[in-house]
């Protein structure tokens, strides 16, 4: 087994001790660090940044070939970590004699150090992870009262006298948000400001996951296993990595392997939307992209993104934009210009 530490009081030099134990390499653009490795250890991407609210967020997308034990030195009665398995498992303690916990797929674990120092995360080989780490500093604050950090610390800290995890149900809609953070192509400060207002969501979303678990009226999966809201998030990247593809309910249930009742039931958990109106808003959000992006007239970015009627996907655009494509395609022309 392979141990690594790291120390979180300082959040900056966080990347530099990944840095040394896995020798990989780290960049850094404006807020956001990103740490690539691929060597004996594994190979994966393990990226951050501090965000406003005393804030920080981690992402760890990788694949170890040993066992590794992560174990992270963590101040105590200062912070509160919340901790979202995307794809594998995981399990935490908060030390080598301590009880674990496990932490699958789906699952959000909020944790706050009482006694213990450490934040031990076991991770097996072979076992492809990718789990986010929001902390939130809720130490005093010079400049007033932060309403989040009281409430974190009154929830999670001052009541307690023993170390705390709790391990909540399922929840398929902090997945889709990850994707959307994994999917950020802007650049510079647009980036930096689209990052913290999702790891912002996300962190609202455990809190909102944790209240409805306390009330036992959580949004669980219903009737749907580990195994299938795999296939509906799976589903879901291939939508949005091939939305011209032209598939048929049944043509995407046959792919995921999953029923009609299954497959809608689970969009609807995680998007809010049935299957079809997921695609038709996938295709939307791609052509409005393309215009921006693209030199493509609108008949050609039509095709592209797979919708058959040109006057269909006129009507639905000025739906959602207020504006039809081509008044889109000049405004953006003029903006740029100026």
């Amino acid at each position: 087994m392979r141990t690594l530490h790291l120390t979180t009081s300082n959040f900056d030099s966080i990347f530099n001790q990944l840095n040394d134990q896995l020798d990989g390499n780290c960049t850094r653009n404006l807020k956001e660090y990103v740490f690539e490795f691929s060597n004996e250890c594994g190979y994966g991407t393990i990226r951050g940044a501090k965000v406003k609210g005393r804030i920080s967020f981690i992402e760890f997308n990788l694949t170890f070939n040993d066992d590794v034990k992560l174990i992270i030195e963590s101040p105590v009665e200062k912070s509160v970590n919340f901790m979202y398995c995307a794809e594998g498992t995981l399990q935490h303690s908060f030390g080598d004699m301590s009880k674990s916990q496990k932490l699958e797929a789906f699952q959000t674990g909020i944790i706050s150090n009482i006694r213990s120092h450490k934040n031990v995360l076991f991770i097996e080989k072979d076992n492809r992870l990718n789990s986010s780490l929001i902390t939130v500093d809720c130490t005093a604050n010079e400049k007033g009262k932060n309403v989040l950090t009281n409430q974190l610390k009154e929830t999670f800290i001052s009541n307690k006298n023993e170390d705390f995890i709790y391990v909540g149900s399922y929840n398929l809609k902090i997945a889709e948000k990850i994707q959307q953070l994994n999917a950020i192509s802007q650049e510079g400060v647009v980036r930096t400001l689209l990052i913290e207002g999702l790891v912002h969501i996300i962190l609202a979303l455990e809190l909102q996951q944790h209240k409805r678990d306390l009330q036992k009226k959580s949004q669980d999966t219903g009737s749907l296993t580990k195994r299938e809201m795999k296939a509906i998030r799976e589903l879901s990247e291939f939508i949005n990595n091939y939305p011209e593809t032209s598939l048929t309910v049944s043509e995407l249930c046959a792919k995921a392997g999953l029923s009609s009742a299954k497959l809608q039931e689970g969009f609807k958990r995680m998007h809010n939307h049935t299957v079809n109106d997921y695609i038709r808003e996938v295709r939307v959000k791609k052509s409005e992209e393309l215009i921006k992006t693209t030199d493509l007239n609108i008949s050609q970015i039509v095709y592209t993104v797979g919708f058959s009627s040109r006057s269909y996907f006129s009507k639905i655009f000025k739906q959602k934009y207020n504006c039809s494509p081509n008044e889109y395609k000049a405004r953006n022309k003029m903006a740029i210009s100026a």
